[in-house]
């Protein structure tokens, strides 16, 4: 169904093309307001929702900075009716994650525009704002995809890119209604718009963008990606699960975890309004604070952060889309991240399911399939 426009890029600035699409939507796409990062500060840009054209002029996709991942505010957007229809600029990993919560009755697909931009990856909070420094938000984000544009490398002045991005093989969101290439293509000349769906094709139409046939650059350049990607992902779960191994090791793993809950705030897909461990259930009494203690000589607190992580992984892996929030927001460093994606990829495997996929995916668990799991059954009859 791919229909494939045209986006110019004046100046060598990619991020003023984009900001220029995002006004055509808002011109002349039917589009009441445009969910996109934006730079509202001296920190990381923000998702904000945009209904003014003028205001577009901090707009930027491309940052390479990942404060949260904008599902959630999404589906707060579309939990309901608003009369307007909004297009979302988001990376893949924040496309899969709204999927899965519209899969859940969290978020509505009727009057969304799902604009998926080619993911290069980002930097953690803490590093995104040292290699910033004091330069224009702007100015930082073309000097970054000066260096990685096409997906060239990984490492940019002494920072690494965030883990969760080291380790993902999903630079491109398979559910999305228009599509914005960079990987494998001069950043400088023109960016190619994809047209997903038939909403996708209809909103190229109404922004009169040039039709365009590109050179054959992005396939090619994908693939390394994903394939280096994939490599790193696996080298991480052989490492995180030879540390997890025993039940010693995943409590040495998860021992810097105070149960701060920012984890659990953080993540995408976990979207209970009532969660056990934001209650008193574990508010034990003193006395069995001192029992435990006395048995084993020495008690560990906060106590039950192992159980914690342990009914995240069970309630969560099938959903996990790897975004790395979780480890973003942890005061601690605990790797969070590679913990769950080691999880939930082994998870993910044995039900053959890829969180945010597509609609027509059903969650794990959520219907019956007769022949599921036959070599476990087979054991047990």
């Amino acid at each position: 169904m791919t229909t494939t426009a045209k986006l110019d890029v004046q100046d060598n600035n990619p991020v003023a093309a984009l900001q220029e699409l995002m006004r055509r939507m808002l011109e002349r796409g039917g589009v009441g307001g445009v969910l996109t990062p934006v730079h509202l500060g001296r920190g990381t840009p923000m998702p904000t929702l945009v209904t003014d054209p003028a205001e577009l002029a901090l707009a930027d996709p491309l940052a390479p900075a990942f404060p949260m991942n904008g599902a959630k505010m999404l589906a707060r957007l579309t939990k309901g009716h608003s009369g307007e229809r909004i297009a979302a600029v988001m990376r893949p990993c924040e496309i899969r994650a709204f999927i899965e919560l519209a899969k859940l009755n969290q978020g509505s697909l009727d009057n969304v525009l799902l604009i998926s931009v080619d993911c290069l990856g980002a930097y953690d909070n803490t590093h995104y704002l040292r290699f910033k420094g004091a330069d224009d938000a702007i100015q930082t984000t073309l000097g970054f995809l000066g260096k990685v544009g096409g997906g060239k490398d990984t490492a940019r002045d002494g920072y690494d890119l965030a883990g969760a991005c080291l380790v993902c093989e999903h630079p491109v969101a398979a559910a999305a209604d228009v599509s914005v290439g960079l990987v494998g293509l001069d950043l400088t000349a023109a960016l190619p718009v994809m047209a997903e769906t038939a909403k996708g094709e209809a909103l190229l139409a109404a922004l009169e963008l040039e039709d365009w046939q590109p050179r054959e650059d992005r396939a090619e350049a994908l693939a390394r990606l994903v394939e280096r990607r994939t490599q790193e992902r696996d080298a991480m779960i052989e490492r995180t699960a030879e540390a997890t191994g025993t039940l010693a090791g995943l409590a040495e793993y998860l021992a810097g975890c105070v149960n701060c809950l920012n984890c659990r705030v953080a993540c995408p897909v976990c979207y209970c309004r009532e969660c056990v461990f934001a209650t008193d259930v574990f508010d034990h009494k003193p006395w069995q604070y001192m029992g435990w203690a006395r048995q084993k000589g020495m008690l560990k607190m906060p106590t039950d952060t192992v159980f914690y992580h342990l009914t995240r992984m069970a309630h969560m892996s099938t959903a996990c889309v790897g975004c790395g929030q979780c480890s973003n927001a942890c005061p601690n460093d605990v790797p969070v991240m590679e913990l769950f994606r080691t999880v939930a990829t082994r998870t993910q495997k044995g039900f053959d399911y890829e969180p945010g996929r597509s609609m027509d995916d059903p969650p794990p668990l959520s219907v019956f399939k007769e022949k599921e799991f036959e070599d476990v059954v087979s054991h047990m009859a």
